[in-house]
């Protein structure tokens, strides 16, 4: 025995044992006094922080000559910067619109009734619920100031959401969190399905603002119809919507002082399955 170990002793480098007695390196295989270092090619990025700017869309909506919602990037404009669920708790109070957002998803509105909790339309189903278990993780901000209706009292729109409280599918008027968070806030039969008849013009506007110069409206028969195309833009962020209108829709260089030079009615989307608008199962069409 004490030769064997004054043998092992002597040994050199080259003659210590591997994991494989045959002298083949296997990389699965522990190794005695070798160490190698991977090197990736392409380092998996790291995740970048939400920036409304890069994400979302700069848009307004007209009904006939009135501005009724501006999402705007105006330098001072605080409404769009967003906070985690925790500190968006500070900043609301009962009757406020909350809204979550984040990249590639559409974004999810609800109603703060007070004691950190919500109302909102989730998965064919208005439901009571923490804030910060309806954001999902996603940041949020409060959005009152959209809109351009006049509100109604806070208490009324606590109640109008309560007062909905376990509607699911066939029961419910609305077709996405947005248009049931607005309806509760604003009472206006607009937000609902089929709220408005189409009866062939298309007094609504959704502008889309491309460039600090240039604009595409996409016009309308139903707030309702509006409301869906400006969220699926929403989720698709902002990139794609612009590079989608420069190749299906070839916006014109607006005339001086026209910024809507460029309008037309928006492009076909593929058909929704029966009763479901597609974004998430948040609700039904009648």
């Amino acid at each position: 025995m004490g030769n064997q170990v004054e043998k092992l002793t002597h040994l050199s480098y080259k003659e210590v044992p591997t994991a494989d007695p045959t002298g083949v390196d296997r990389d699965d295989g522990p190794r005695i006094g070798v160490y190698r270092q991977r090197s990736w090619a392409h380092p998996p990025p790291p995740p970048q922080p939400y920036d409304p700017r890069l994400h979302e869309v700069e848009c307004s909506v007209f009904y006939r000559d009135e501005c009724i919602y501006q999402k705007s990037f105006a330098p001072g404009s605080a409404v769009l910067s967003t906070y985690t669920p925790e500190n968006l708790l500070n900043k609301c109070n009962p009757g406020d619109l909350v809204e979550f957002v984040s990249q590639a998803q559409y974004p999810h509105w609800a109603v703060y009734v007070g004691n950190f909790q919500v109302v909102h339309l989730h998965r064919l189903e208005v439901s009571n619920s923490f804030l910060t278990d309806a954001s999902q993780g996603r940041r949020g901000r409060v959005v009152n100031d959209l809109y351009r209706y006049k509100p109604l009292s806070p208490s009324t729109v606590v109640r109008n959401a309560l007062a909905h409280v376990g509607a699911k599918e066939r029961e419910l008027s609305w077709r996405n969190s947005e248009s049931f968070a607005a309806w509760c806030r604003y009472g206006k039969r607009e937000f609902k399905i089929g709220g408005e008849l189409r009866i062939g013009k298309q007094p609504y506007r959704l502008q889309i603002q491309l460039s600090a110069q240039r604009s595409h409206t996409l016009e309308f028969q139903s707030l309702e119809d509006l409301i869906m195309e400006k969220r699926r833009n929403d989720q698709i962020g902002r990139a794609a919507v612009l590079q989608e209108l420069a190749m299906h829709l070839h916006p014109a260089e607006p005339d001086e002082g026209d910024s809507d030079a460029a309008r037309t009615t928006p492009p076909p989307r593929p058909t929704p399955s029966p009763g479901l608008e597609g974004e998430d199962g948040e609700a039904v069409a009648h």
